[in-house]
């Protein structure tokens, strides 16, 4: 049975026109990452650290970092050099199903195996309780990593998508969420988003307290999700130099450089490309949010085409589009999805939304989901996802738009 009126097919929809959005783009290139690594790790604050023959775990997690396999390999290296025995251990949560299986085959897809890093990969998702906050929340911790003798976090310091504090996504809430394991994602997660920043906290100063980590290695990435700065943190000072570091990428964060839109496409989400499938910031949808720290568009109704082979059928995020086709459904691992909603208390991130043929169809019925809006006037946007914004295509509709700021440029005629 159509979904739509006979005539609601026939119209053309309205022209896309390549445009490109110009974002700060500071780059450290592959080729200087291990010279970069090797001045932080001689830094004495990190190098004293570095005791012959100490076993230190270096915790790697989900997130579609750039250069990753580059620098964990460059740690690994600084680490042995120093006469240190390291090996990797998953730092992701609830991520890869939470199990020891799921989460190798995550890392495997980063190119994270024993094979390419020539040290031991482990993945036990087992933890021990370090404690309990304030309000009574248990602290979990992973039982490998906190066997080590040091402990060595890498992840990006970027804004979070489902809460706004000191302290966001980052080393921090690797240590508190990602080295909880699924126990202790779960446990953290049922914070309310109000008191979330608080309590990350908190629960990272007992774990820097209780568990031997030495620093971390905090990544920052620019607008087009390439690396632009690496800094060691050490364990001392992490807490408040991570604080820095979110204020300073809110510097990097990129946008939809338009007022407002009726319907847009994206083309793919996954966990490689945000925790929450894709970023809040970037759209301003969000189960756990309201309010944002950077400038967002206006958008009517969102088209979702697809999910990204490295989410690993994880489609979280799913939920907070109005219309999707119909050939996400069979490439989504419900497990894995479930798991993750379920320990992140957002189950409607996971809901399947309004399920269309194509994406001309999916289209056509979010056009005519927007009340008032004619199809020929109307302002579409079409995006790969939240990560890769510096091409974008737009309706003729908002070509007016894209004339009067010095940020946006016309690449090309209609498609």
């Amino acid at each position: 049975m159509p979904l739509l009126l006979p005539q609601e097919y026939d119209y053309p929809l309205p022209r896309l026109y390549r445009v490109r959005q110009h974002f700060d783009t500071v780059t450290l290139p592959r080729a200087a990452i291990p010279a970069r690594i090797h001045a932080e790790c001689m830094r004495a604050a990190i190098r004293e650290k570095l005791h012959p023959g100490a076993r230190v775990a270096v915790a790697v997690g989900s997130r579609g970092i750039a250069n990753l396999d580059c620098m964990v390999q460059c740690v690994l290296r600084e680490l042995q050099a120093a006469g240190v025995k390291p090996f990797i251990v998953s730092a992701m949560g609830s991520h890869g199903g939470g199990t020891e299986e799921g989460q190798r085959e995550v890392l495997a897809a980063y190119g994270i195996t024993e094979e390419n890093m020539g040290v031991p990969v482990i993945t036990d998702v087992d933890t021990v309780e370090l404690g309990r906050l304030a309000d009574g929340t248990h602290v979990y911790f992973d039982r490998t990593a906190y066997n080590a003798d040091l402990i060595v976090p890498i992840n990006r310091i970027k804004l979070h998508t489902d809460f706004i504090g000191p302290l966001q996504s980052g080393i921090a809430k690797m240590l508190v969420i990602g080295l909880g394991n699924q126990r202790g994602c779960t446990e953290i997660h049922g914070t309310p988003s109000s008191r979330f920043a608080s309590v990350l906290e908190e629960a990272a100063r007992m774990i820097l307290q209780k568990a031997p980590v030495g620093f971390g290695l905090a990544i920052l990435e620019n607008a087009l999700d390439e690396t632009a700065e690496i800094h060691a943190l050490p364990r001392e000072t992490l807490i408040e130099e991570e604080k820095a570091l979110v204020q300073k990428s809110i510097g990097y964060f990129p946008g939809l450089l338009l007022p407002s839109i009726d319907v847009l496409v994206m083309k793919e989400i996954g966990k490689d490309v945000s925790g929450a499938g894709f970023d809040p910031n970037i759209v301003g949808r969000s189960t756990a949010r309201d309010d944002f720290l950077v400038p967002i568009p206006a958008i009517s109704r969102m088209v979702l085409l697809d999910v990204t082979e490295a989410s690993h059928g994880n489609a979280i995020g799913i939920g907070l589009f109005d219309v999707i086709t119909k050939n996400i459904l069979p490439n989504i691992d419900f497990e894995a999805m479930y798991a993750n909603a379920i320990a992140c208390r957002c189950v409607e991130d996971a809901r399947i939304p309004l399920q269309a043929r194509d994406e001309d169809e999916a289209v056509r019925i979010a056009l005519k989901l927007c009340r008032g809006v004619r199809p020929e006037q109307a302002k579409i946007v079409r995006i790969k996802n939240t990560l890769s914004l510096q091409e974008i295509e737009v309706s003729g509709a908002l070509l007016p738009e894209v004339k009067k700021n010095p940020r946006l440029e016309l690449l090309s005629s209609a498609t």
